[in-house]
């Protein structure tokens, strides 16, 4: 049996087995016997006397009492390790079996053959054999009968396929005339045959974008992104944005990813907001990449017992339709005991073993069930089938999860990692076994009743090195029949579309505030980035495409004025009275609302913000994604998933707010920012700024919402970017725009802010947010105080600017014959005089980025180890990075051009008491809250 179960050691010397409930094993020692044989005798008296009515009564009251004595026992969320689907109840299969079983067939073994041939020598660039394997008839019953295309009436749905599956969605790609041989041939292998000819390793659109729509290979990523999916797919049509009542998120999940945080993390979010258009489908072949997923206990059960007490709607795939005759037999429940009592890792060793040792050891320990199983022989036996491989056993829970109301469901379906083939099944070392030899896809070929001879395989591996992909002919009957079934459910899956229509973007007028200054006031950068977005959601092209996105602290950015227009999204309405309901800014729920609040939850954000940003591709519309947060908790918290939106090629806005290590004063070293704009320089989709002023963020916004949703230059409509804004709380002076203002270095990444107009020594100062104000006090001490002419320069983004001048000097070494390019930022501060001094809020690596390409001699001040509570000031004194360190340093680089005495620097030094944060002890500051 290839699903066999076993029996314990306790079973075997005629001890009641141990039971696992909810995959937790139960196997404390009993340290007093016949106290314990007491009271299961009284219990067993009870029942007999009073029935089992009372005994559950009664049962149910201790339970109640050892919570009330704090005694930790697990609530009851399992069943037992039988299928939820009973036969009786198993829908009629509507299919032709048999086709399809040859059409598994047929993409099992070219499925296998493509990742053995890519690790022919020579080239050997691995893959996975086994994961595809084990859940064929997983995906072949949902391409057969339940997965929608995109020309399906309604749209069609969104699939998440495994990440090491995806050799068997290639293969069945194959089949359908989407791939050719060719590539299949060439899978890992994208550049070196030239674009297009070979195949990407796991499902990612930004490699493929015309075939995968989802990311999914980042182990966890898959689970909360396919939630935030289903959950976005009802803030469209709650918002009368689409219809998308008749689309369906389907999520292909294994039993060992589920370890993953971000796995359960979430799904307490589905169940509240009643996800029944949400189907997780979780492998459970019992082995993670190394071994079991629990050896000594029951992953199915523990599942069962985490979604049940989520509230989900839970269907167990657990037994093939062979084992219905020996349940249907089993009037002791003995079976079912054994099936209950077996942990997953013997239910492992049995997978590998024959018939034989499945009759003595999982059969053998009762002689009830010798007496079931002793009409069958032991090859029946070892063929007794795990339910994630019966087809109609699928074909049933696939069924019963589209037929459910109110609830997502989770389909647990038991299958063996490797299935079919003989040299995998099973094996702890599986998921690393790349390679097949002739002998083994001999064995492959034979159970799968294939057409292909030893002389070809063998004539195959002598010319290609591997052995030979199948195809039974394009008008074979398992052709004609897959190519009908996916034309009757609206075409081929996986495939991205775009479908939406350009967008109108607003005019200039909506910047214009932001251009205007801050007068007398002070104004933080995360305020004017705040007011131009609710200019933008006025807007009457674009206002409800936006989806403003924060995890529980849209009041800390003071968006909280929005909440009585836009209101708070939520798909049960407000069914309460806010506390805050007589006050104007009163929070606000609304099943239209616009607002997604999601709580403390970056990584919940994270997946809005991807399903927002790529509905122009799975939905046809373009929405805006506004997903603003503390910066320090954004790349660094939930850097993969910001990874995993660039793959989908999701488009939208990132605010980092409270930005920079000194800024969020008093909140310490968790809050601190000091490296993002670092982190973010290591995603290439990720464009960022870290502007100073409100007229800088005007531009770089507007700049954002046309590259992002307008149409480039080749037709295409938007890049496939992302921009990233760091921001911060500390209100600063905010100037006008001046007339001749450099849009194009600001997008670009420096402009300059002033020219210094004195005959003394030169220097240019440069910096970015929050450090313009240190630098322009600086400049102005240096020439008051010093006789210094300092240039203040504006950098608006060091990332970006590096990234010009790498591309530069990538196409000089490309083109040696042509005029060789200059980095933009050398252009700009070519010819300025004097040495260059920078200084940020971030670490000293933020602006040494661009320090090959700066025309001189540059220095930089960081913000450099961990951030700490205190003011400002201090802070700034600490990292030698205010305007009086800037000052020092200034006059230190020009000393050391030769154009300065150095005993100024040694008198500006002791002056300023640089090292000393308790010279600043007494210096006030505004604005401190987050």
């Amino acid at each position: 049996m290839t699903d066999h179960d076993d029996t314990t050691t306790g079973t075997r010397s005629g001890a009641k087995p141990s039971v696992i409930h909810e995959g937790l094993p139960t196997q404390l020692p009993d340290i007093d016997p016949d106290e314990t044989q007491d009271w299961l005798a009284s219990f067993d008296s009870m029942v007999e006397e009073r029935g089992r009515d009372r005994a559950r009564y009664l049962m149910l009251r201790l339970l109640e009492r050892a919570r009330e004595s704090a005694v930790g026992v697990p609530a009851l969320r399992s069943t037992d390790y039988i299928n939820s689907i009973p036969p009786e109840r198993e829908p009629w299969f509507p299919g032709d079996e048999e086709t399809e079983r040859r059409i598994r067939a047929f993409i099992r073994w070219n499925a296998a053959v493509m990742v053995s041939s890519a690790n022919r020598k020579g080239l050997e660039v691995g893959g996975h054999i086994a994961t595809y394997q084990s859940s064929a008839s997983l995906y072949e019953v949902g391409f057969n009968h339940f997965f929608q295309g995109k020309d399906a009436p309604g749209g069609g749905d969104q699939i998440y396929i495994q990440g090491h599956a995806s050799p068997g969605i290639y293969a069945r790609a194959f089949l359908e005339g989407r791939l050719n041989e060719e590539q299949l041939y060439r899978f890992r292998q994208e550049v070196q045959h030239g674009p297009g000819k070979g195949l990407s390793s796991y499902p990612h659109p930004r490699l493929m974008p015309d075939f995968w729509e989802f990311p999914t290979v980042s182990m966890g990523l898959t689970a909360i992104n396919s939630i935030y999916q289903a959950r976005f797919n009802r803030y469209l049509h709650n918002r009368g944005i689409k219809d998308t009542s008749q689309q369906n998120v389907y999520a292909f999940l294994g039993d060992g990813e589920m370890a993953e945080p971000e796995s359960l993390g979430a799904i307490r979010v589905a169940a509240r907001e009643e996800l029944d258009n949400l189907t997780w489908v979780v492998n459970c072949n019992l082995q993670q990449l190394d071994g079991p997923v629990t050896g000594n206990g029951k992953i199915i059960q523990e599942l069962e017992a985490n979604f049940r007490g989520a509230g989900w709607n839970v269907i167990k795939v657990v037994w093939g339709r062979e084992w219905d005759d020996l349940l249907a037999r089993d009037v002791d429940g003995v079976l079912v005991n054994q099936m209950n009592t077996t942990p997953d890792g013997q239910f492992q060793t049995y997978s590998t073993e024959d018939g034989g040792y499945v009759r003595d050891h999982f059969f053998g320990g009762d002689p009830r069930l010798r007496k079931m199983v002793e009409h069958m022989s032991d090859t029946q036996i070892e063929k007794l089938p795990r339910g994630g491989h019966d087809y109609r056993k699928v074909y049933a829970a696939f069924d019963s999860a589209a037929k459910h109301v109110g609830q997502p469901t989770v389909i647990l379906a038991k299958t063996i990692k490797g299935w079919t083939i003989d040299a995998l099944e099973g094996k702890n070392a599986t998921h690393q076994m790349k390679k097949l030899t002739p002998a083994d896809l001999k064995k492959f070929r034979d159970r799968l009743y294939l057409p292909i001879s030893d002389r070809d395989l063998e004539r195959s591996y002598e010319e290609t090195g591997a052995a030979p992909f199948f195809h039974p002919g394009e008008k074979s009957p398992e052709i004609e029949y897959m190519i009908e079934r996916r034309r009757a459910l609206g075409g081929s899956v996986p495939r991205r579309v775009i479908r939406s229509t350009t967008l109108t973007l607003p005019a200039d007028k909506v910047y214009q505030e932001l251009r205007q200054g801050s007068g007398k006031n002070k104004i933080a950068t995360t305020m004017a980035v705040v007011r131009l977005l609710k200019d933008w959601m006025k807007d009457p092209e674009i206002g409800n495409r936006l989806v403003p996105i924060a995890p529980d602290e849209y009041r800390t950015f003071g968006m909280d004025a929005m909440f009585p227009s836009a209101k708070v999204y939520n798909p049960g309405g407000q069914r309460y009275e806010s506390v805050d309901r007589k006050l104007l800014l009163s929070y606000k729920e609304s099943e239209q609302g616009q607002m997604l609040h999601e709580g403390i939850s970056e990584a919940g954000a994270m997946a809005s913000a991807t399903a927002a940003g790529s509905a122009y591709s799975t939905h046809g519309e373009h929405m805006i994604p506004f997903y603003i947060f503390y910066s320090m908790f954004g790349f660094q918290r939930t850097g993969d998933s910001i990874w995993a939106m660039a793959d989908q090629l999701s488009r939208g806005f990132l605010i980092g707010a409270t930005a920079g290590r000194t800024t969020l004063t008093g909140e310490g070293l968790q809050h601190a920012d000091g490296h993002s704009p670092l982190l973010a320089a290591t995603n290439p989709a990720v464009v960022h700024y870290d502007p100073a002023y409100a007229y800088e963020i005007s531009h770089i916004m507007k700049s954002g919402l046309e590259r992002m949703y307008g149409e480039t230059e080749d037709g295409k409509q938007g890049e496939d970017v992302i921009f990233y804004l760091t921001v911060y709380n500390e209100p600063v002076s905010q100037p006008k725009q001046p007339d001749d203002v450099d849009v194009e270095g600001i997008l670009q990444g420096i402009h300059q802010v002033s020219r210094a107009e004195g005959e003394g020594p030169k220097v240019q100062l440069l910096s970015s947010g929050v450090g313009m104000p240190w630098v322009e006090d600086a400049a102005r001490m240096l020439r008051e105080e010093w006789g210094v002419d300092a240039d203040v320069w504006s950098v608006t983004s060091w990332n970006e600017l590096a990234r010009e001048a790498v591309a530069c000097e990538d196409w000089n070494l490309l083109n040696p014959d042509e005029p060789q390019r200059t980095p933009f930022v050398t252009r700009k501060l070519d010819g300025s005089g004097g040495p260059f001094v920078a200084v940020s809020d971030y670490m000293s690596a933020v602006p040494l980025q661009i320090a090959r390409w700066v025309p001189g001699d540059y220095c930089v001040l960081g913000a450099d180890g961990f951030g700490f509570a205190d003011t400002r000031p201090a802070a700034r004194r600490y990292f030698r990075i205010d305007a009086q360190s800037v000052v020092v340093r200034a006059l230190q680089a020009l000393a050391d051009a030769g154009d300065l005495e150095p005993e100024k620097v040694t008198k500006a030094r002791e002056s300023y008491r640089i090292d000393d944060p308790t010279a600043v002890a007494d210096v006030a500051q505004e604005g401190g809250d987050a």
